[in-house]
């Protein structure tokens, strides 16, 4: 990878420790923002929000706007590839996401063929829209949901507590749930390869519920998807750089996902920093891993947070982010604060 050295961001993603780190927030653009809910209110609903390249643009870039990070995320979400494989999708307020449940032979078969264009072409749209207005040195990170995760939703219908509908059918029907999972690799590696095309800097690849799955499981289910998703993806865009973000799992999953082909790992906030940096390659970047409930409490509890994992870092490749994303009751001058201790020099 030949990083955009103006980019503080994809200079750590090409393995070179920063003091300070670069920062972004999953879910930075979001509920926590006043000028995000005037936006909200024009959309009226969230996948118009989602589909509208010109709200999904100024969303993604509010952040950016207010607090300078050094990488933007578009404004999607990741059950848009199951809606552009044909799944009636809807999201209820309060209640999350809805989907028509996909369960048997009809239910895959009843599967588009490829991603639906007016599901698909507004992210890029919007990614394009987003770029042009970014400042060169803001990286633009494009981004899906892991072929398990999104499965789980796509078998429930919603989210679930344990993902049990998804599990139960990977036991019971390995071949079904084997070609579910084949189906979504393969939409993941066409929308991501968009996204990039249309002018995403790096990809990152949500893996909520990884940590639900044995070792065997997560071997099959997570680590030889995410393997040919980078494959695939790097056959038509070979200097792109991916970041996994695979919640809960265990330190061996962490060295399974570094063979996989990814240049970084997410890390949620119940990992072993020290642990995973002394596992992991020297060169291989890490992100993360502020626990988002310190950003709603604040105080010295957040400052003495953010200067553990900037010294548990410390000359490594590291990139500063939340555990997961930022709650929506999450005061902005908590935010503030929080950029203010990451960009202190240690």
């Amino acid at each position: 990878m030949k990083p955009d050295r103006s980019s503080r961001f994809l200079t750590v993603l090409d393995g070179t420790a920063l003091d300070p780190p670069p920062l972004w927030m999953m879910r930075q653009a979001g509920r926590y923002l006043p000028e995000y809910l005037r936006v909200r209110a024009e959309a009226g609903d969230f996948l118009t929000l989602c589909y509208t390249p010109r709200l999904a643009a100024e969303v993604t870039l509010q952040p950016i706007r207010r607090f300078g990070f050094d990488a933007a995320i578009i404004f999607s979400d990741i059950l848009v590839v199951p809606h552009a494989l044909g799944v009636d999708l809807t999201f209820a307020a309060g209640e999350g996401p809805r989907l028509a449940p996909v369960t048997d032979a009809a239910g895959l078969a009843g599967l588009r063929a490829g991603l639906d264009p007016d599901r698909t072409e507004p992210v890029y749209a919007a990614i394009a829209e987003v770029r042009a207005a970014l400042p060169r040195e803001t990286a633009l990170i494009g981004f899906c949901g892991a072929p398990w995760t999104v499965a789980t939703y796509m078998v429930a219908g919603q989210g679930t507590t344990d993902q049990a509908p998804a599990r139960l059918l990977a036991l019971r029907d390995p071949e079904l749930f084997q070609a579910l999972i084949d189906r979504l690799v393969e939409a993941s590696i066409a929308h991501l390869s968009a996204q990039v095309a249309a002018g995403a800097d790096a990809v990152q690849i949500f893996d909520t519920w990884a940590g639900v799955l044995d070792p065997v499981a997560f071997a099959r289910w997570c680590v030889a998807p995410l393997r040919r998703i980078v494959a695939g993806l790097k056959a038509a865009h070979p200097e792109v750089p991916v970041i996994a973000f695979p919640k809960g799992v265990h330190l061996e999953g962490l060295k399974l996902l570094q063979d996989a082909g990814v240049v970084a790992i997410g890390l949620d906030w119940t990992a072993d920093r020290r642990a995973a940096r002394a596992a992991l390659s020297p060169r291989f970047a890490l992100q993360g891993n502020l626990d988002p409930l310190l950003l709603i409490s604040g105080g010295p509890a957040l400052e003495q947070e953010v200067r553990r994992i900037r010294e548990d870092f410390a000359g490594v490749p590291h990139i500063f982010n939340l555990g997961h994303g930022i709650r929506p009751e999450t005061p902005v001058a908590h935010v503030e604060k929080f950029v203010d201790l990451v960009r202190e020099k240690l």
